[in-house]
Formats: structure tokens, sequence, C-alpha cells
């Protein structure tokens, strides 16, 4: 009798967006009409769908009545966990009868899918829009005065300016003092080359290091954009998977987007030899090259230097990657046993291992980039700023 007194079901809508970010929450919303009594408990959902859109593949919330009689609404949030193409499989919906001793459920299956994009809420975020809000260069190119090293033109020299820009000789040749205006360079080329080997597969604060890695280099490829410079990306396994054309304009920065959303998981360790020479030699002019890798263990790491050893000699290169921070809570916990004893020197040889390699890294000329992943984009943008400012990449 109480199942009868539940009431039969009316209509059910699901909203669901078509595109999301990785690791970004998504909202699903249910909107149902049930013919029953208000008295009862509100009604509950359950959405099933591909793991790659969130923990576990399911998702469960309650509804709430909106004020009309008989409809009722709720959403809940997806967190992607992966790129790619993802797919909603099916709906419940379970409600009480007003005596709370039985239900009624209904199932709808689905066939829509969600594709994840990579993360790019820090391209939108207030701390970014502010500096291109502050910052030289914007929508329009234009000469930019002031910086880097390439002559632009002369003018008199006033106090308060660099006493280091003064041009003597025309001083000389005009008796009085005159200062060079200096053009901030352009046209450089950028590439972010991206590890999909297994160590990058590694989540990292619930997300894998490749995910973190690519919102990163997507952050710092939009403001070479805005800078007038000239970006790719490149990605390699145990092979090399892409490597787009040079983008010139941030009306085609979608280009790098969605080059970027295929990036594919490999569970297989990383050739850097062929990745890197294939990178050497696709490359017909000096460029940036950011290198977005990591490593567990020294043989790995010695292929890793030699490769970047070669690739040093011809271009800049910028090594990034996250700061283990497992590695720096197992070395720093208070020990309670022999067991956790061991643990600790196992976890300080590492990372004495990773330090070295880092060291070297630094010998040969690599600017290395060592950071929480929050913080390697802020980071890798000084790093190109910098760089750019005293032409190290022309």
């Amino acid at each position: 009798l109480d199942g009868m007194l539940a009431g039969g079901l009316g209509t059910l809508d699901l909203a669901a967006p078509a595109d999301c970010e990785v690791g970004q929450p998504t909202p699903l919303r249910i909107i149902a009409a049930i013919r029953r009594s208000e008295s009862a408990k509100p009604p509950e959902a359950a959405i099933g769908f591909d793991p790659r859109l969130g923990p576990r593949g399911a998702l469960h919330f309650t509804l709430a009545p909106t004020g009309e009689a008989g409809q009722f609404t709720g959403s809940g949030d997806l967190v992607p966990q992966r790129r790619g193409t993802g797919e909603l499989t099916g709906l419940w919906l379970r409600w009480p009868g007003p005596l709370g001793l039985a239900a009624r459920q209904v199932y709808r299956q689905l066939d829509q899918q969600v594709r994840v994009w990579p993360d790019l809420s820090p391209v939108r975020s207030p701390v970014l829009q502010s500096f291109f809000r502050d910052a030289q260069f914007g929508l329009v190119a234009r000469r930019i005065r002031g910086e880097g090293t390439q002559f632009e033109a002369l003018s008199e020299y006033e106090p308060g300016m660099d006493r280091r820009r003064i041009d003597w000789k025309a001083s000389a040749r005009h008796t009085r003092l005159f200062a060079r205006e200096n053009e901030t360079e352009r046209d450089n080329q950028i590439v972010f080359a991206f590890d999909c080997g297994q160590s990058m597969c590694e989540p990292i604060d619930g997300l894998p290091r490749i995910d973190r890695a690519v919102s990163a280099a997507l952050v710092a490829a939009y403001v070479a954009l805005k800078g007038g410079d000239r970006v790719s990306l490149f990605g390699f396994a145990d092979q090399p998977q892409l490597m787009t054309p040079f983008v010139t304009d941030t009306r085609a920065f979608y280009r790098l987007q969605t080059a970027a959303a295929e990036l594919d998981y490999t569970a297989r360790e990383p050739n850097f030899t062929l990745a890197l020479s294939t990178l050497t030699a696709r490359l017909k002019r000096r460029s940036l090259v950011v290198l977005f890798s990591d490593f567990t263990d020294p043989t790995s790491a010695e292929l890793m230097v030699e490769s970047v050893e070669r690739l040093v000699r011809h271009h800049l290169v910028i090594f990034v990657t996250m700061a283990d921070e497992e590695l720096a809570e197992l070395t720093d916990a208070e020990p309670e046993n022999l067991s956790d004893v061991a643990v600790a020197v196992g976890a300080d040889a590492l990372a004495r291992q990773r330090a070295l390699v880092l060291s070297r890294l630094r010998r040969l000329g690599v600017d290395v980039i060592e950071a929480k992943h929050d913080a390697i984009g802020y980071r890798l943008i000084d790093a190109y700023l910098s760089a750019k400012r005293h032409e190290a990449i022309g």
C-alpha cells in the first residue's frame, strides 16, 4: 500500500554539459515530476558514468522540492579525472512512500558523451588577467621599448634613466647624452615538450602529473602568444606522439588546447633519446624548449640528462618538474619503529638522487623549475619573461 501511495513518475530530465575541464567541478542537474504526497522523504538520484569523469564512476545526491506541486530538482558535481571523452551510462531515481516502508525506483539508460578538455582555469584566473592589464603587451601587437637588446632608437638622456643605456659614441658626436631604446624581441619559437610516460601518469593531488603539466604549459603558451612569439606542443613516450605546427596568434589558441587534449596516458618508460633527437631535427632555428618530465630512478634519469645535454647545445632549455611532496613527508615524518626509520632513510636517498640529477641539469645550463603543481605555471612564466628580456632565445 505504501508503494502505491508513493506515486508515479511524470517526467525525468537530465541537464549535462557536452564539455568540461579535467579536475574542475561540472554540475549535473536533474528535474523530476512525481505524483506523490508532499510529506514523504525527498527522492534520491544516482548517475553512472565512465570512471574518467569522476571517482568510482557514480554520483549520488538528493532532490529537493522546487515549491511547485510534485516538482523536484537537484544537482551534483562531476570532477573529471582524465582528459578524453567519457560517457554518462545510466540514471536511477528512487523515492519512498509516505510511510517509509516501500519505495519506487526507475532506471533510464543514457547515451550521452562528455568531452574532457585540459584545465584552463589558470588562464581565466584574476591573477593572470591582472597581469595582462598591467603588462606592456596586449591584444594588439606593437613595439615595446625599454626591454630586450634589439636596438630601436636613440633618445635624449633624462635624469632617472638607466646609465647603462647611454650610447657614448652617439653622445660624443652630438656633444650631449643620448640613450639607446631597445625593442623586446618577438617571433621566438617556444616548444612545450611533454613526457607522457609512466612517471607522468602518476597522480599528484588527485590528478595525473601530465594534466598538471598541460595546464601550466597552456598558461605559459597564452602569455607567449600575447607577447608575439610562436608556440608549438610536442608529446612523447616510448615514441613521439605529436608535434603541432607553430601557432602565432591568440585567436588560434584553441588549436593548442585541442592538441593538448589528444596527449595520451602511456604506462611505458619514455624514450628521451628518440624523442629529443626527433625534436631537434624538426627545429630549424634556435628555440626555447620547455621540457615537462619526472624521474624515479637514476638509470632513466641518466638517459634523460644525456639527451638534454645534446639538446642544450643548440637551444635554450627549461626543465620543469613537480616537487615530490610524498618523499618530503616520508623523510620528515617522526619514526615510531624501525620500519619507519627504514622508509625515511630510503626516501631520503631518493630525494638526494633527485637533487643530484637536477644539479647536473643546472650545470649543463638548463634552467630547472621544481615547485608545487599549482605554482609551476607562474614560475614558468617568470622564467620565460626573464629569457625574453635578456634575448637568450633568438
